[in-house]
């Protein structure tokens, strides 16, 4: 894994000002060196310039960065964030095609495919990346993203100056790039947040490169193009074969991303999704005479406090050790404090850019800072829920007839705290309800589609677009914060190709959760696992905790120099500290509730006065 970024303009010529250009290019490596501490290059040509930080885990000695070949006057640089998990598969196509190759990363794969066959090879591609390449024929840029965005890609434009980055720090390296924040941007961050519209960075003209697009810009012109959109097919296959295609599928997908060239490991919660993954790897590593690493998290304290609802039946710990004994690994629980937590919700902040999922995030990182101290690549069983249907909201009657975000159905909560004056000028609920429509008109639908299967359709949509989105890049940004590369296996498109079209009553025969997985993990796993009643990711339940979030957002408020009381009511915040949390009722997903609220805002401020941010009127 890695870090990209670079600039481009067809009227400017870069080596003018070389050693100026240069710095700037170092400058943007520097802004995501966590991405990529173990290598940097850069690359500086008339009209473009590539730079790129490395993270070495396929290629140790000859995978640098950014790569270049050249052809019979043409030459073609590539910088490359992600994984090509059938490299392999495309290197032997290449290899028989005349290609010769001087390095055995995908980097190289990628660029030979492209200058043999053109940016439709993209397609070809099974795997996890931002790209950017240059090609001095037409003089011209590409950028390029996974199908399901996994891997992030942002860019901006000053004048005719093209500037892209893997993170938006990288962007904000740029001379000329200032962090700005409009109505539309204030909107993202509280009436959607912490998810994003897909395609916006919510900082003023900032963009993301949207999943499955690629982009092209040159003198004439900026186009971008799908080179991958999810479709809707009839399912004809039967239940048999189904269960049958699904557990292929899922096997096939986990061993092609165990490619590595150093050892991998997997995060192991003892539910059914993560023990899939780990059943898999430890089984194949078990052939090499290898013990897989594997990792599980809780908070301190949690066993005391810890109380059984509807979202969180049980705790993971006791699943987890059987899911050891049965798999023989060499696990390690780690556990995070309040204070840990509490602090990890700024750092948060600085690997998203942005105010993100809370305490949901921050102790995500803190675990993950731990995991590097062991390895450097690990597997999870994230995106799921999202894929076979797993979340409350698949299931409830009232989130399936409410026509709203089903993971935040209300915006009541998400004003409670603002001036009155704020809430009457962003219109929250007209910009949430827009977005909401926009994605539900993109839904690929048949036109057998009975109703409820249509609206089947439009929730899952909804969560393949938002909220996996969400936590792909909580996934992406906690991991590579601290130099951890995370994989996500369950989220190969071909998985969510074909799950997509499977109809409800097999995704969830006879009203069982994750049903089509759980039969399909049949023989993989121990039954009291692939049986086990979903238990999400976990979250303290230490009073103590909300506590401290309270104590931080009361000093905050008393010093009117805090950006964020521009923007909440002290009155209304005061009479919230006083009131009790209800846990039971999330305003964002199943785990952001009270004591999350307080931490979002703490994130805000937060991110408001480190960035400097400039809101517009």
């Amino acid at each position: 894994m890695c870090g990209i970024a670079g600039f481009y303009n067809p009227e400017e010529n870069y080596l003018e000002k070389k050693q100026k250009w240069q710095q700037v290019l170092e400058a943007m490596n520097q802004a995501q060196k966590r991405r990529g501490p173990d290598d940097e290059g850069t690359y500086l040509k008339p009209l473009c310039g590539l730079a790129h930080v490395r993270l070495e885990i396929i290629d140790l000695v000859t995978g640098q960065q950014p790569m270049v070949k050249k052809q019979a006057g043409r030459e073609c640089a590539i910088v490359f964030n992600g994984e090509i998990y059938n490299m392999k598969e495309l290197k032997a196509e290449l290899a028989a095609e005349g290609e010769v190759f001087f390095t055995t990363s995908d980097t190289e794969v990628i660029l030979a495919g492209y200058m043999l066959h053109g940016s439709d090879y993209i397609k070809k591609l099974n795997g996890i990346f931002a790209i950017a390449l240059w090609d001095s024929v037409p003089g011209a840029l590409y950028l390029f993203r996974d199908r399901l965005g996994v891997k992030p890609l942002f860019y901006t434009r000053i004048q005719d100056t093209l500037v892209f980055a893997s993170e938006i720090k990288g962007l904000l390296a740029y001379p000329g790039v200032e962090p700005r924040i409009d109505r539309e941007g204030l909107c993202e961050v509280f009436a959607l947040g912490p998810a994003k519209t897909y395609g916006k960075g919510v900082f003023k003209d900032i963009y993301e490169v949207l999943p499955g697009y690629g982009m092209r810009f040159d003198r004439g012109s900026c186009a971008a193009k799908a080179y991958w959109k999810l479709e809707s097919r009839p399912h004809e296959d039967s239940m048999e074969k189904t269960v049958e295609k699904t557990a292929w599928l899922v096997e096939d997908a986990v061993k092609k991303q165990m490619l590595s060239d150093i050892p991998i490991s997997t995060f192991l919660s003892g539910g059914l999704d993560s023990s899939l993954v780990t059943a898999i790897c430890a089984r194949e590593l078990k052939k090499q005479g290898k013990v897989l690493n594997t990792f599980s998290f809780d908070f301190q304290d949690n066993q005391k406090y810890f109380q059984a609802n509807s979202f969180q039946p049980s705790q993971d710990r006791p699943f987890a050790e059987e899911m050891v004994s049965f798999a023989q690994t060499s696990h390690h629980f780690l556990e995070c404090g309040n204070q840990e937590q509490l602090e990890c919700l700024y750092k948060a902040v600085d690997a998203r850019d942005l105010p993100c999922m809370a305490d949901v995030e921050s102790s995500m990182l803190y675990f993950c800072s731990r995991v590097t101290e062991y390895n450097k690549v690990t597997l999870t069983g994230e995106c799921a829920d999202e894929i076979f249907g797993g979340y409350p909201w698949f299931h409830d009657a009232h989130a399936f007839e409410t026509h709203a975000f089903p993971w935040s159905m209300s915006m009541e909560p998400r004003q409670a705290l603002l001036k009155d004056e704020v809430i009457e000028s962003l219109h929250m609920e007209e910009y949430a309800r827009a977005a909401y429509e926009r994605t539900i008109g993109e839904t690929p639908l048949l036109p057998e589609d009975t109703p409820e299967e249509k609206r089947r359709r439009e929730i899952a949509y909804l969560n393949l677009r938002w909220f996996m989105a969400t936590l792909l890049d909580r996934m992406d940004r906690t991991s590579m914060y601290n130099g951890l590369e995370a994989r996500v296996p369950l989220a190969d498109h071909r998985i969510v190709e074909y799950v997509f079209n499977i109809p409800w009553h097999m995704k969830c025969p006879d009203g069982i959760v994750k049903g089509l997985l759980r039969q399909s993990g049949e023989g993989l796993l121990p039954r009291e696992i692939l049986w086990r009643r979903k238990s999400p990711y976990p979250k303290t339940y230490d009073p103590a905790y909300e506590k401290l979030l309270g104590d931080r957002l009361k000093e905050l408020l008393s010093d009117p120099s805090s950006p964020v009381c521009t923007l909440l009511d002290q009155k209304k915040v005061q009479a919230f500290l006083k009131s009790p949390s209800d846990y039971g009722k999330p305003w964002y997903g199943q785990l952001m509730a009270g004591p999350q609220m307080l931490a979002y805002l703490l994130q805000v401020n937060y991110w408001l006065e480190k960035y400097q941010i400039r809101i517009l009127q």
